[in-house]
C-alpha cells in the first residue's frame, strides 16, 4: 500500500510554495507586484538585481504558482497569481515572524517603532474619515506606481519629493501616510519627517496592496 496518500500529496504542493517563498528576494518581488503588473525588467531594476538573477526568481515564483505571466510584444509581465490570497499570505508570514522570531522583533523595535511608536490607523477608520472628508491621505510611493492604483483622493508626493512639496499639505488637516505595505520604510520615513515639523500624521496600518486584497475602493491615474 502507498504511504502517499491525498494529505501527503496536499503538503508536498504546500511545501513547493513555503520553498518558494523561502529567499528575500523573492519576498521583495512580492512585493513590488503586489503594487502592480511588472516586466521583468521592471522588477531587475526595483529589486537592485541582475536580470538573471530576477528571471530565476520569478520561475520559482511562477513553479509555485504565486505568480503568473503574459506576454505583451516582446516582454513578459509578470503578476501575482491572485493578489488578495497572496498579499494575505505575506501578511501571514509577517506575524508569524514578528510574534516568534528575535530578529524581526529588534529590527521592528530598533527601526520601525523608533519613528513611529504611535498606533496605525486601521483601513476601518480610514474608510469613515474618508466618508467624513477629514484627512489628507498621502501616498509616499513612486508616481508610477501611484499611477496603477491608490486610496481614493489620495495625494501623491514621493517620499524623495516631500521637503519641496510640504507646502501641498494643510498644516491644520490631519495626515494618514502609507505605501508599499507594512514593512516598506517609505511611510515610516514620511511620518517622522512630518512629525518633525509639526504635522499631525499617522500611518495607515499596512498599505496599498492590503487595503485592495481587503475589497475596498481604489483608484487609478487618468
Amino acid at each position: 500500500m502507498s504511504s502517499t496518500g491525498p494529505k501527503q500529496a496536499i503538503y508536498a504542493s504546500l511545501a513547493e510554495v513555503a520553498q518558494a517563498l523561502g529567499h528575500p528576494h523573492r519576498l521583495e518581488l512580492l512585493e513590488h507586484l503586489a503594487q502592480g503588473v511588472r516586466s521583468v525588467e521592471d522588477l531587475s531594476a526595483r529589486a537592485h538585481l541582475s536580470f538573471a538573477n530576477t528571471s530565476r526568481h520569478l520561475q520559482i515564483l511562477r513553479r509555485a504558482r504565486l505568480v503568473e505571466t503574459e506576454r505583451r510584444g516582446k516582454h513578459v509581465l509578470y503578476s501575482l497569481a491572485g493578489d488578495a490570497e497572496v498579499v494575505a499570505l505575506i501578511k501571514a508570514l509577517g506575524r508569524v515572524g514578528e510574534r516568534n522570531v528575535a530578529e524581526v522583533d529588534r529590527v521592528m523595535a530598533d527601526y520601525f517603532r523608533a519613528r513611529d511608536a504611535m498606533e496605525p490607523v486601521s483601513r476601518d477608520d480610514l474608510v469613515s474619515r474618508l466618508h467624513d472628508g477629514m484627512v489628507t491621505v498621502l501616498d509616499v510611493r513612486p508616481e508610477d506606481e501611484f499611477a496603477v492604483g491608490h486610496l481614493p483622493g489620495a495625494l501623491n508626493i514621493p517620499l524623495a519629493e516631500l521637503e519641496r512639496r510640504l507646502g501641498e499639505l494643510q498644516a491644520d488637516r490631519e495626515v494618514i501616510a502609507y505605501c508599499r505595505g507594512p514593512y516598506c520604510v517609505l511611510s515610516f520615513e514620511a511620518v517622522a519627517a512630518l512629525r518633525e515639523r509639526g504635522y499631525l500624521v499617522r500611518r495607515l496600518e499596512d498599505g496599498y496592496p492590503e487595503w485592495k486584497a481587503a475589497g475596498l475602493p481604489v483608484e487609478t491615474a487618468a
